[in-house]
């Protein structure tokens, strides 16, 4: 009996271990859909976006004014497909992602479309730069447009292409355009800085941009994915849930 229970008891450590990613995803998406902290952090982005943006209108400028914006966890909230995806034990994969992109069913971030909409009736272009992929060009538009949102065209809408840096995307829209502010739940949504970074590096950086956050840097706060997660990882995308809950662990302070 005794052999039996630590049998059990080691197959039960096995399990808790391997599921501490899909149970901390769905968590953090539960905080998301359900955390009324988490809607004033947006609406406190957009409020402070919205005050940026006034005091910028007030300098002249030679150039057409822009805004670029990332998509998800930043407009658009596609947290009903990590529900879906955690509560059958499994994290994010690109067919799955896909399926949901098509669907066309993703809400709004608090504060993000009556923000664009006040920009662009100042005669500000709104760019969409995200690292979705060409394929779900169609789908993406669909949310866009049935919300409302400006600029909302092939023109303005920048996919992923090659690589998933934004920096060249965003280059080529300076070279036309002069612009004010970005938006963004990930770090690299502002500089290519942050592409690829360690954690450490990654700290290092925003300590380095630090006058830029507020001002020019406008960030969403996004607990469920992102870059930050990646750094953890070394951006190794062949992790299973078990190795990434043994790095989390080993990473974490306690006491």
């Amino acid at each position: 009996m005794a052999c039996a229970s630590q049998h059990q008891q080691s197959v039960a450590s096995t399990v808790n271990e391997s599921e501490l990613i899909i149970n901390g995803k769905l968590f953090t998406t539960f905080y998301q859909q359900h955390a009324a902290e988490y809607k004033a952090l947006c609406f406190q982005a957009y409020t402070l976006a919205k005050v940026r943006l006034d005091q910028i209108l007030e300098q002249p400028s030679t150039l057409p004014l822009a805004i670029i914006t990332d998509i998800d966890e930043t407009i658009l909230d596609n947290s009903p497909y990590a529900a879906h995806r955690s509560l059958r034990g499994k994290d994010y994969e690109p067919v799955s992602w896909r399926e949901w992109v098509a669907k066309s069913q993703c809400d709004t971030l608090a504060g993000a479309l009556s923000f664009f909409k006040y920009a662009h009736g100042k005669g500000v272009e709104i760019f969409y730069i995200t690292n979705r992929n060409e394929d779900e060009r169609e789908g993406t538009l669909r949310d866009l447009t049935q919300y409302g949102f400006p600029n909302a065209d092939k023109e303005h809408l920048i996919l992923r292409q090659s690589v998933s840096s934004k920096e060249s995307r965003r280059q080529s829209i300076a070279a036309s355009h002069h612009i004010i502010l970005l938006i963004g739940d990930n770090l690299a949504d502002f500089s290519d800085l942050f592409d690829k970074k360690s954690s450490v590096e990654r700290s290092q950086a925003v300590t380095q941009l630090a006058a830029e956050f507020g001002k020019r840097f406008i960030v969403i706060p996004n607990p469920v994915y992102g870059d930050w997660e990646g750094a953890i990882f070394n951006y190794n995308h062949k992790f299973t849930p078990a190795q990434k809950d043994s790095v989390i662990r080993k990473s974490l302070k306690g006491y």
